[in-house]
């Protein structure tokens, strides 16, 4: 790959390596820079959601990203201090049971820097991407046809001209400073100091497995998360704003909070590091200037209550990517992009919301689980003895669930201009979706349908009208003709029920557990 990437991307954390991921395998030529040396060895983000879990397993990395993290019920304990009595209490993310109904996978308890090398080296292997370290940014300006950036590296500087540049280089993003566009928001909330140690503490919790332990001793306060194998932990103590006496927390003074809070007289932690961070939220006052677009960190920032900061990058990145990559093969005009920041932003917009919400990490599943999956169809096992959903039928293009009996769906499809993969699924599946036997379901590469008939009458204008609404300003997908037809016919036939919603959580009974 040359210095004139088709897309660079700024930073490679989450937002970055999801949004490249998804570009390369497009196979649109893909550079993604980072001013660090490498990733980051901090635990920083512990948990991954239902639906980054669903992206992860696309990309075929579902069993590593799962191996790398620890195995934990997602409920909140609390007690005075970790050994004793406690009360447990579900948190925002699903139950086992609970994500067994609404998805193939569920959520992941992993550290972000066991996560980022599994996603660097996974993207090192797609032949149309190419990452750098090193290398930061440090001029911008448009240019015809796309942008010009100038990178500092170690052997200077040098000018990279891109057709499109994502900035996904964080809170402080330079990117967006340089693109002069503002971030809004509550701002600075309260500070707090994290302590990452290890220390054989699950011997002392025994089947006591959560993702979240807060302790209320008054001498030391706070809340441990598990952050990866070997017993290693995290320890947050909140501050008010401006108040986090970091100087105070020596190792000494560390080890005998841990005491304290843990209830262990005993415990020899093992510090890997004690370092102080702010409760920081905000979102900038637009996603997009001319041919950058921002995501992740840059564009939407949250406090780490609710676990939804990384998670937002990840399915932020691989929604601006399929985007670009689509125009960028001239599957769809670029109008397409203009609907990455309509449609991403209420997304973003709640969790900024939640996360300022001192109850916002214990918000019920069942309300939060919704944002969290989007507008994506529904799970369904399909028949047979390969382990398969629904959801793992969606590919790069479009997808095309069809019913048993809907032969005339698959030259329909043939005729639309983009690769359409169509899967014909059994009669239970199919009605489940709201299908009769010669009905289909079209979705796009993030699995939200676009089209919905609940049989084939017409499906050679119907199907190829669907597309142009989502492709917008690509002419060529089809003729002015065939819409107007398709208007016609859309009017004749019957309109069916809505598409199914994923399954309410509210009704799935949560086990009781005794208090400890």
């Amino acid at each position: 790959m040359s210095d004139s990437p088709t897309v660079l991307v700024v930073g490679a954390g989450p937002a970055g390596l999801s949004t490249a991921i998804t570009l390369a395998q497009y196979g649109i030529s893909t550079l993604v820079v980072d001013r660090r040396a490498g990733p980051s060895g901090l635990p920083r983000a512990t948990s991954v959601s239902t639906r980054t879990m669903e992206l992860i397993r696309s990309w075929g990395l579902e069993a590593r990203v799962r191996a790398a993290g620890v195995d934990v019920e997602w409920r909140r304990w609390t007690g005075r201090r970790l050994v004793g009595p406690g009360e447990v209490a579900p948190i925002s993310f699903p139950s086992r049971e609970q994500s067994e109904i609404v998805s193939p996978t569920g959520p992941a308890s992993v550290p972000q820097d066991a996560l980022e090398p599994i996603l660097l080296e996974h993207l090192r292997g797609l032949p149309a991407a190419r990452v750098e370290f090193g290398r930061e940014l440090t001029g911008l300006r448009p240019d015809a046809g796309g942008v010009r950036a100038v990178l500092q590296g170690s052997n200077g500087s040098t000018a990279v001209q891109a057709r499109y540049l994502v900035a996904a280089d964080g809170a402080h993003s330079r990117a967006r400073r340089l693109l002069g566009i503002p971030m809004t928001g509550p701002g600075r909330s309260s500070s707090a100091i994290a302590t990452l140690f290890r220390a054989p503490l699950w011997e002392h919790l025994a089947d006591r497995r959560y993702q979240l332990y807060s302790v209320t001793e008054p001498t030391a306060a706070g809340v441990f998360l598990p952050a990866g194998p070997g017993d290693r932990w995290t320890y947050g103590v909140e501050f008010e704003h401006g108040r986090a006496p970091l100087d105070r927390f020596t190792p000494d003074h560390v080890v005998r909070r841990l005491r304290a809070a843990t209830g262990i007289p005993g415990l020899q932690p093992r510090l890997e590091g004690i370092g102080a961070f702010a409760f920081a939220a905000g979102i900038a006052e637009r996603f997009r200037e001319g041919d950058a677009f921002l995501v992740g960190d840059a564009a939407h920032r949250v406090t780490p209550r609710g676990g939804t900061g990384l998670n937002t990058a990840v399915q932020g990145g691989h929604h601006l990517g399929w985007k670009l990559a689509w125009v960028l093969r001239g599957w769809a005009g670029p109008a397409l992009l203009d609907s990455y920041e309509r449609e991403f932003r209420p997304v973003a917009a709640h969790q900024v919301s939640r996360s300022v919400d001192p109850d916002g990490g214990l918000r019920p599943a069942a309300d939060e689980l919704p944002v969290d999956l989007g507008p994506r169809l529904p799970h369904r096992w399909l028949p047979g003895p390969a382990r398969t959903s629904t959801l793992d039928l969606v590919g790069p293009g479009l997808t095309l669930l069809v019913g048993p009996a809907g032969a005339a769906w698959a030259p329909a499809a043939e005729s639309v201009g983009i690769p359409t993969g169509s899967h014909r699924i059994d009669e239970t599946t199919a009605r489940s979706l709201g299908l009769g036997p010669t009905g289909a379901l079209l979705v796009r590469p993030d699995g939200a349908p676009v089209g919905w008939w609940p049989c084939d009458r017409g499906a050679e204008h119907v199907l190829p009208a669907a597309v142009t609404s989502l492709t917008r300003s690509n002419p060529e997908l089809t003729d002015p003709a065939s819409v107007s037809a398709a208007a016609a016919l859309a009017s004749s036939v019957p309109a069916g029920p809505p598409l199914p919603s994923q399954p309410s959580l509210a009704s799935v009974p949560v086990l009781p557990e005794a208090s400890r």
